[in-house]
């Protein structure tokens, strides 16, 4: 461990940000006496160049939090009661070995089931740190689609899994398009790449019905109506078409389906996306045209992207807009999703899917209240429910039947955490996790290029445990046998990744231990071009207009389900992008829009990392109390006042907030940030008891923005 001691004795550890976060900022822990003092950004770091954020600034409050879960704990009163006694873990380990035997030997195994995500983001202690227990457990499999499923998608279903874009090369950028992408408050640590474009006379358009703190910086603010996206992206190719604005030359060597998406187009004039996206149609021509014209030109694409009935399909128009005008040609032009693609992850060895039995059924996470009330016509009930790296009250929509689901006598649950969370109070047995300074791990990040070793800076609080020595002893609760399941951390780290593939060439344990932090072996920011002479990691090596991939199923990679090809309803997946109507709105559900106008989107917060510092003192003051940002116009014709207690409903739920009546809302849209708990809301419920469970497109993707409600004054 490289370690550096001031004369105070204070010692410094280099670290790294735990949060799902496309930053994955390289971290600074000052010790003294055996205690986090304070973290700070590790100036030397390229990307996130010494800066935190709001979130995790004072992250030795989160440690040391008076609240902080230290001991295992058994339930002694109701649940969703909050009353615990301390325990052993002696204790804790066999009451679950016992219940899970019991239900074994009665139900099988497919009675129990995981329910994680990521709480935490290494490769140790994150995603898949429970997956090759559960698999060879038996257990039920949780499909995990909470996160870029859809675009994913649609991503590779166009591009492949192609790291795309450095995000560092958006400062050689001539124009820059964020779209649905509040960079600002998500992404911060690109922003200093757009600045410097800008600096440099680069023009930043940004698209998204909010006007975000990114919005305000741009110099065009586009506002469309959400789910509408579609429509704009394939307005935009038929300018380009029909105005013969297309790199004749990049498209002829380097694309597939052009003459069928030529075609296909004609129907999506900029008259029909101005009737579906509210944005004047000139607006849509003056975009297409500069998009065109002004190379290197850049898209980044936020999560939220896909949020939609037709996600999918807004992804396979948008990630097809660089090919057409030549993007890709060189460095600052092209798109960037996720660069995660560019990590050599053993994936296959982290999650061991050959582990699961063969009829395994599948819960996908967005239907847990469903599975927990009996609802999805399971063959076998779920009786047992593990939760570890995520606080499903708070996150997963269909709050009111969660809580059903959870207050069940019959449901033994186990939830292992950092605090007493809205899910945790539910809980049989709670365990005590580590925080990132107690524990290693070694960090990919879907947000730059860098690989990032997190050293442990203090031993763990109390008998908190790692994820990974959590599952080492419920392995041996469950008489696992297999050396595979007592591996260590170090073990663990060295399994994790593919380290003889060329992105890896040169980096070493040893060399992150003494750094923290390396850029995988790919070209410098100022030379990156990956496809400035195509090579596409799809079937055809090019740019698929027209998705080869679109009739077989498999899209992206073995952590998605094959198989699933497209709405609930059974729809077909289409070979080219496809405007989709979304799920909830007046052209799809006119009697249900009469009843609920307004269309709610609930964004990540600034100051809360999904559900993460929803108790913290310091982020909570920051944030403020949970809000509803609703439009002048709307709020006027509803008698809304600032600062007024309202009620945001449909036919799911309601939540009580407050008015917050401003035009960073547009007229017919109201904004609610996700994050707050329950059990510190206005009325005991959040923003997910209006959100619908329905799936996307593509990749079973969430629906958040296809979601009418109604706002009334209390």
């Amino acid at each position: 461990m490289n370690t550096q001691t001031s004369a105070e004795g204070e010692t410094t550890i280099l670290g790294a940000c735990p949060h799902d976060c496309p930053d994955t900022c390289s971290m600074l822990v000052k010790v003294k006496d055996g205690k986090v003092k304070a973290v700070q950004g590790n100036p030397s770091h390229p990307f996130t160049q010494g800066r935190l954020c709001a979130k995790t600034n004072h992250y030795q409050e989160r440690v040391y939090h008076a609240e902080r879960l230290l001991y295992p704990m058994r339930r002694t009163g109701a649940k969703g009661s909050g009353q615990f006694e301390r325990i052993t873990w002696d204790e804790a380990l066999n009451e679950i070995a016992a219940r899970w035997r019991t239900t074994i030997a009665e139900a099988g195994p497919r009675a129990i089931l995981p329910y994680s995500y990521l709480g935490t983001q290494g490769l140790v202690n994150g995603l898949t740190v429970g997956d090759p227990f559960f698999n060879k457990l038996g257990a039920t499999v949780s499909e995990r689609t909470f996160c870029d499923s859809g675009a994913s998608t649609a991503y590779i279903m166009t591009v492949g899994p192609t790291p795309g874009m450095d995000p560092e090369s958006f400062q050689h950028s001539k124009l820059i398009i964020l779209w649905a992408c509040n960079m600002l408050s998500t992404n911060a640590h690109m922003w200093p790449f757009v600045e410097k474009a800008q600096r440099n006379g680069a023009k930043l358009i940004v698209i998204d019905p909010v006007r975000t703190r990114g919005a305000q910086q741009a110099d065009q603010h586009i506002r469309i109506k959400p789910g509408t996206d579609t429509a704009l992206a394939l307005a935009m190719m038929n300018v380009i078409v029909n105005e013969d604005l297309i790199d004749h030359d990049y498209v002829a060597q380097y694309t597939t389906g052009f003459d069928e998406l030529k075609a296909h187009v004609q129907q999506y004039t900029p008259e029909f996306a101005a009737e579906v996206t509210g944005v004047d149609a000139e607006v849509i021509r003056t975009l297409a045209r500069e998009y065109a014209s002004t190379q290197p030109a850049a898209i980044r694409i936020g999560v939220g992207i896909e949020r939609s009935a037709g996600g999918g399909q807004l992804v396979r128009a948008v990630t097809s807009l660089p090919a057409l005008v030549g993007a890709w040609r060189k460095p600052g032009g092209g798109i960037l999703q996720l660069p995660l693609w560019a990590f050599p992850i053993n994936w296959d060895g982290l999650h061991r899917a050959d582990f699961i039995p063969e009829g395994t059924p599948v819960v996908n996470q967005w239907h847990l209240g469903r599975a927990l009330t009996h609802d999805l016509g399971l063959e076998t009930p779920i009786r047992d429910l593990f939760i570890y790296n995520s606080n499903p009250l708070v996150v997963a929509p269909d709050q009111a039947r969660l809580i059903e689901g959870l207050s069940r006598e019959d449901l033994f649950t186990v939830v292992s955490e950092h605090f007493m969370t809205d899910t945790a109070r539910y809980a049989d047995i709670l365990l005590p996790a580590t925080t990132q300074v107690e524990q290693a791990d070694l960090m990919f990040s879907w947000g730059h290029f860098y690989l990032t070793l997190n050293q442990q800076a203090v031993p763990p609080i109390g008998e908190a445990v790692t994820n990974s020595e959590l599952f080492r002893r419920l392995a041996r609760a469950m008489d696992f046998e297999d050396p595979f399941f007592y591996r260590d951390d170090e073990e663990l780290m060295q399994a994790s990744m593919l380290w003889d593939h060329p992105a890896m060439q040169g980096i070493t344990m040893e060399g992150l231990r003494a750094t923290g932090y390396a850029r995988l072996n790919m070209p410098s920011a100022d030379t990156y071009a990956p496809h400035a002479q195509g090579g596409f990691p799809t079937p055809s090596g090019k740019v698929e207009l027209k998705a080869s991939m679109a009739a077989g199923g498999n899209f992206v990679l073995p952590v998605f389900r094959q198989g699933y090809n497209g709405f609930q309803d059974g729809g077909p997946v289409d070979a080219l992008p496809t405007f989709h109507v979304r799920h909830e709105s007046a052209a799809k559900a006119p009697a249900l829009a009469a009843r609920f106008p307004l269309s709610m989107m609930s964004p990540k917060s600034h100051a809360f990392l999904n559900s993460n510092y929803g108790n913290m003192r310091r982020q909570v003051a920051h944030q403020g109390q949970q809000y509803v940002m609703i439009n002048p116009v709307d709020a006027s014709a509803r008698g809304i006042q600032q600062d007024a207690v309202v009620t945001v409903q449909n036919g799911r739920g309601a939540f009580k907030a407050l008015a917050r009546v401003t035009d960073e809302a547009m007229a017919g849209v109201v904004i609610t940030p996700l994050g707050y708990w329950v059990d510190r809301s206005i009325a005991g419920a959040t923003p997910a008891a209006l959100n619908p469970t329905a799936f996307a497109d593509l990749g079973r993707a969430p629906t958040f923005s296809d979601n009418l409600v109604e706002v009334t004054l209390d």
